[in-house]
């Protein structure tokens, strides 16, 4: 596996480049996803990227596809390179490019929604309940603080955005524009899969604080889970021996990363906007590092690396 791999080139159809994924069509049926070590934060992605991130959530989705299948069916064929280049001979050559970061999956007509789930108050939706006492425009009880964990927890959906954020609505909203059978299939995937990531990671002492799932359907209506699934950029991964609600919680993501631009814009040296700034060298290995932590300590193993 390459330490890092800024973007894939694989003589395949391409079907997307994403802020850190490229698809390539494989045939009608079959996709080839490719996570890059490109990484963004306040939506601007950053010149320098992050050593082995793609591999992280390319393995740690692979991880979690196997874990849930009893759950809900999934996309996921094989994330194996030597597996993928014996069906896809073609890619003999570009097999370094794939190490740890390339799934061959399941084509799927993915669903316009993000169905996010949230086990405790942080983020967008603690900014929102601490204005408003409402979540997507929902009233939540009163007196909840910041990481308050959700009793039960709060199916939350989002509208997918390519660039800028995507936009909290509320089920209704969803139910309106997908119908309620299938808005109803979605909630109860959802929650189903949450409480089986949650009730997993508390084993190996973290906290899924909240998550986001994307899902698609095959041709005869089967729901499949997709893209990546609780991972350190879909999910907010904390310590449970760090808990303490009424504050914001330490977190097994790029938070390094996130302070270090939140210091700049401060600072007036960062406008927020594209190009974004170059990283120092140990921020970029304190976020690499929270990554593999987060492999490290969900799966019990270190990152695969040939």
């Amino acid at each position: 596996m390459t330490a890092t791999l800024t973007a894939s080139s694989l003589p395949l159809p391409l079907v997307r480049r994403g802020k850190v994924r490229e698809v390539y069509a494989v045939d009608p049926e079959t996709l080839l996803l490719v996570a890059s070590d490109r990484v963004s934060a306040f939506d601007v992605v950053l010149p320098e990227p992050v050593p082995y991130k793609g591999a992280v959530l390319t393995q740690l989705s692979a991880f979690w596809f196997t874990q849930l299948a009893d759950v809900i069916p999934h996309h996921c064929l094989t994330a194996d390179a030597d597996e993928i280049v014996a069906r896809i001979p073609a890619l003999a050559a570009a097999r370094n490019q794939l190490v740890g970061r390339a799934m061959l999956a399941r084509r799927t007509t993915p669903i316009a929604f993000e169905c996010v789930v949230r086990g405790y108050l942080s983020g967008s939706a603690w900014a929102e309940y601490r204005d408003a006492g409402t979540l997507a425009g929902e009233p939540l009880a009163r007196g909840l603080v910041e990481s308050a964990q959700l009793v039960p927890p709060v199916f939350s959906p989002a509208t997918k955005a390519e660039t800028g954020h995507d936009e909290n609505v509320t089920f209704a909203h969803m139910a309106a524009a997908l119908g309620a059978d299938l808005a109803g299939r979605l909630r109860n995937a959802s929650l189903a899969v949450y409480e089986r990531g949650r009730a997993a990671a508390a084993t190996r002492g973290i906290i899924i604080a909240d998550t986001k799932f994307e899902f698609g359907t095959l041709p005869d209506g089967t729901l499949l889970l997709i893209d990546e699934v609780l991972t350190p950029d879909s999910s907010r991964f904390w310590p449970a021996d760090q808990y303490q609600p009424g504050r914001a919680q330490p977190s097994f993501d790029k938070q390094p990363l996130r302070d270090y631009l939140a210091a700049l814009k401060r600072d007036g040296r960062w406008n927020g906007q594209p190009p974004g700034p170059h990283l120092p060298p140990d921020v970029v290995a304190a976020t690499s590092e929270r990554y593999r932590d987060a492999y490290r300590r969900l799966t019990g193993r270190d990152l695969p690396r040939g």
